[in-house]
């Protein structure tokens, strides 16, 4: 629906064509003004982006067909007429004289028709500017394309140290992707302006790309920790050794295991995790005893006389009396 101050605004001298501009240059003509004058390119411009907002509201009534027809039927009504205060009683020469006498009526007032109200009530329909559907369609600026979800999966090193990836399109080149460092399993990274183009000059939509990421067989993520288990043997755990643990990198490091270590006890090795920008975690070696499933005779003597060598105790007696509370 029109609105009362379209009398005063040239909409085709903001955008900077003629009256009989095609739809197609108009649009044209709209997207290169939006992107010069777009509050994303000129940040702290208060100038430009008071004339975005006019131009973006100069295209919304102008690429409308049937508001172009309203305010060309209005710019048309009011055009070489000059509205000044009214002048009483007389009314001579005054705001309401004019459409009074542009349409063989009075003036507006004393409740008859012929008013400023009525006249906009038989152009459109409506029952004057009080009953208007919600102003401009469109205004306060293009609107921002479509975004596109998609999803990817990753090994579990490119997911931990990042990537540059390569995704492809149903429809259009394949786009690349820099995986940032540290993403996680189920996570949704955004790329913006990647998506649909905007269908009015704004700004393109997004890409809201899901990553899963393929597990390890031997490292998983605690945070930006690395766990891995270690197996040592009897002997290692009970006299001490100083073993290797691989890390993500490739590079092994030497872990020092105390004598009488137990399993499950963890090792920490500082700065091997991940490394992302919220930080660098630690490889946690877990400490897994390895029992031989098979032994010699030989070696079952020495086991034999090492379990009459030790002390007669019980290590779940605390266990049992635990329980027992």
């Amino acid at each position: 629906m029109a609105s009362q101050d379209w009398f005063d605004k040239d909409f085709y001298a903001v955008l900077g064509v003629s009256k009989d501009v095609t739809p197609a240059e108009l649009k044209k003509v709209y997207r290169k003004l939006a992107r010069q004058y777009h509050p994303d390119s000129n940040p702290g411009d208060a100038a430009a982006e008071a004339k975005f907002k006019e131009i973006s509201e100069a295209h919304s009534v102008l690429s409308d067909p049937e508001q172009r027809k309203e305010y060309d039927q209005i710019r048309a009504m009011g055009s070489g007429a000059r509205f000044t205060a009214g002048s009483g009683a007389q009314g001579g020469g005054g705001f309401e004289d004019v459409f009074g006498g542009m349409f063989g009526q009075g003036g507006g007032g004393g409740g008859r028709r012929g008013g400023f109200e009525d006249i906009f009530s038989g152009m459109f329909g409506g029952g004057g500017f009080g009953q208007t559907s919600g102003g401009f369609r469109g205004y306060g600026g293009p609107t921002k394309g479509n975004d596109i979800v998609a999803s990817t999966t990753l090994d579990f090193k490119t997911a931990v140290t990042g990537e540059t990836i390569t995704l492809s399109q149903s429809q259009g080149k394949p786009i690349k992707v820099r995986i940032p460092a540290g993403v996680t399993n189920g996570q949704k990274i955004r790329l913006r302006g990647r998506g649909e183009p905007s269908r009015d000059g704004g700004e393109a939509g997004d890409i809201v790309l899901t990553v899963a990421v393929r597990p390890h067989p031997v490292f998983e993520r605690d945070g930006l920790n690395l766990r891995l288990d270690v197996p040592v043997t009897f002997a290692e755990a009970a006299l001490g050794a100083t073993i290797e643990v691989p890390t993500l990198a490739g590079d092994p490091v030497r872990l020092r295991v105390a004598p009488g270590t137990p399993s499950g006890r963890v090792l920490r090795v500082k700065g091997r995790g991940v490394d992302a920008k919220e930080g660098k975690g630690d490889l946690l070696a877990t400490v897994q005893v390895a029992v031989p499933s098979h032994l010699s005779d030989k070696a079952r003597e020495a086991v034999e006389a090492l379990r009459d060598a030790l002390p007669d105790e019980n290590p779940r007696a605390d266990l049992l009396d635990r329980a027992r509370q």
